[in-house]
């Protein structure tokens, strides 16, 4: 006669009926492998860099100011020699101010794209059994309209639609 393990039972060990739901099984057995966490880490890190970019393009950012001093700087050896008043606003302080604008430009819409990717991304590709957490698209999408924002402002800064360069006064003679 073959003994099976399940004959050879010492005398420790108790005799457990275990009920088994098939169905239960079944249900887990279409979740996604482990290597699917990367890739959910990496789109929460990504909608996390959109909502702090879309921060940074509305507070404005340390290169901003140094590009910004720079343009005051180059304005200011452009007019040494003399020029109007009026050509001493714009090298001084409008170059200064656009290139402000730019540069905040840019990082609104590099928080629009980051946030764009991260909310368009789980449609392509291979479908996720799972989809983004809730958060990741909530933080993605609030990058996204703090971009959008940052954008709207950086370009009335940069066209001048909210204030205008000073203008000197007209001088007779």
């Amino acid at each position: 006669m073959n003994a099976t393990p399940s004959d050879t039972k010492t005398d420790n060990e108790a005799d457990v009926d275990v009920d088994v739901d098939v169905e239960e099984i079944e249900e887990h057995d279409d979740l996604p492998p482990t290597d699917a966490e990367p890739a959910r880490i990496g789109a929460g890190a990504a909608a996390v860099v959109s909502a702090a970019l879309g921060i940074v393009a509305l507070s404005g950012t340390w290169m901003g100011k140094v590009l910004s001093e720079r343009e005051t700087l180059v304005g200011q050896i452009k007019t040494a020699q003399g020029g109007s008043a009026a050509s001493q606003i714009q090298e001084i302080y409008g170059d200064s101010w656009h290139t402000t604008a730019a540069v905040n430009g840019g990082f609104a819409l590099l928080a629009l794209l980051v946030g764009a990717f991260v909310l368009v991304r789980p449609a392509f590709g291979t479908p996720d059994a799972r989809p983004q957490p809730v958060w990741v698209r909530a933080v993605a999408l609030g990058g996204l309209v703090l971009g959008a924002v940052g954008l709207l402002i950086s370009v009335g800064m940069y066209f001048d639609l909210f204030a205008a360069l000073p203008s000197a006064p007209s001088t007779k003679g």
